[in-house]
């Protein structure tokens, strides 16, 4: 059976339109890359994911960093389930309408019992950073029948 690396590393270059998020369908980032650390994911903003400004609105932020946080725990903590402790998010800069951002995730910091997640969002050419969020969270193990689960 293949381990949920090897299966995400066939999406580089996809969309996310076959996700098992709804919440990752409707977002459909494209997975750009896969490293020892986390992942990053290219998207375009839509009109709806603005605010009346034509800005990227702050809660889509929030759910882009929270969906890819949650991509990382899926792909590198494959016999865990994960409960989110807190969240903190700065915010530092927009986006406008048809604006490429990229969401790029880093694993801070890992014990046996809480993992500590990073997300950036940053523009294209990671000039401007849009905003960053920290995510603790819990491990819990998965629950008898879900060994192995795949997330294709």
């Amino acid at each position: 059976m293949m381990t949920h690396i090897e299966l995400l590393r066939q999406k580089i270059g996809k969309d996310s339109r076959d996700s098992i998020s709804p919440v990752m369908k409707w977002l459909n980032p494209t997975l750009l890359q896969i490293n020892e650390q986390g992942l990053t994911y290219s998207y375009v903003v839509r009109h709806e994911m603005t605010n009346p400004s034509g800005n990227l609105h702050g809660g889509i932020s929030a759910l882009i960093i929270d969906d890819t946080i949650g991509a990382t725990l899926i792909v590198f903590l494959e016999d865990f389930l994960c409960v989110t402790v807190n969240n903190t998010i700065d915010y530092k800069s927009s986006a406008c309408i048809g604006e490429n951002i990229l969401a790029e995730t880093l694993i801070l910091d890992s014990t046996s019992r809480i993992i500590t997640v990073q997300c950036e969002i940053w523009n294209a050419d990671r000039s401007k950073l849009i905003a960053r969020g920290v995510s603790r969270m819990l491990k819990k193990a998965k629950p008898r029948g879900m060994e192995g689960h795949q997330i294709t």
